[in-house]
């Protein structure tokens, strides 16, 4: 009998191992895999049961789930995302923590609003580690290239393709943003040729419109770049180049804080690119 694999050591080489291991998962270790990368700190603070319940899968699923990953069972896998979570956090909410130890009262509004202030600093503390910059400089490549770059968002999406579109035209890049009043979307993305490119944002749950749209720009050979937050986003699988960013939250509310400073960073060097070239 062949030994049984060993556990991953951290909650990055548990993502890779996922990745690799995808295409093999049966229909319901698919989605553990997709919930567990897709809200990694429910599966660290939640149950059992409640994490099966939100995932749609018996609790049973989940020790299988761990199991096959080399865990004993799923509470040593619930271990590798709190060590995550441990890892991850900063000074400003430990600054919190000690306040609220202190007895300081906070007022409820400054209370919000350093947890999001919170949530902002652990989103941009990091990208750095979560964007590759060969690939950053793939996308770059790929989008400075193109005629047009056609930006594709909708609902907590809309607003990082509406600041691009802002700042692509006071640049004098050449792009056409997705989402018009008239209703004439699909029309837009008809006239898009080989020699243009498509810009996708989506954050689970997933704008089913911007999917179809961006496998559509795909499969008539216009490249797509992605931003999403997780290998198991319907962007991945149909961009020439995709990027994974999970925004940090708090209380349930995800800011965009990272997404707009990658969403920038993307904007300028794709004019810098076309101006020297």
């Amino acid at each position: 009998m062949a030994p049984a694999p060993l556990p991953p050591a951290d909650f990055e080489s548990l993502r890779i191992a996922i990745l690799e291991r995808r295409a093999e998962l049966p229909k319901r270790l698919t989605q553990v895999a997709a919930y567990a990368l897709d809200h990694p700190d429910d599966i660290a603070f939640g149950t059992a049961a409640s994490i099966a319940a939100s995932a749609e899968v018996q609790p049973s699923t989940l020790v299988r789930f761990a199991q096959l990953f080399g865990f004993d069972g799923f509470s040593g896998l619930q271990q590798l995302f709190r060590a995550r979570l441990r890892e991850r956090t900063s000074s400003y909410e430990d600054r919190l923590r000690a306040l609220e130890q202190g007895g300081v009262a906070l007022a409820q509004s400054t209370t919000i609003f350093n947890g999001f202030v919170s949530a902002a600093h652990r989103s941009l503390d990091a990208v750095s580690a979560a964007i590759e910059p060969a690939q950053f400089d793939k996308a770059v490549e790929l989008l400075a290239g193109a005629d047009t770059i056609y930006l594709i968002a909708k609902r907590r999406s809309y607003p990082i393709s509406s600041y691009m579109a802002y700042a692509f035209g006071k640049l004098k890049v050449k792009c056409q943003l997705v989402g018009t009043a008239a209703g004439i979307d699909d029309d837009l993305l008809a006239m898009a040729g080989e020699h243009d490119a498509a810009f996708a944002v989506s954050f689970s749950p997933y704008a089913s419109e911007s999917a179809v749209q961006a496998r559509s720009m795909a499969a008539r050979g216009v490249p797509v770049v992605s931003l999403t937050d997780s290998a198991f986003s319907p962007l991945a699988e149909c961009s020439t180049v995709w990027f994974e960013l999970v925004e940090a939250d708090h209380a349930g509310f995800r800011s965009l804080s990272a997404s707009m400073a990658f969403a920038m960073a993307l904007t300028v060097s794709i004019a810098e690119k076309r101006r020297q070239g």
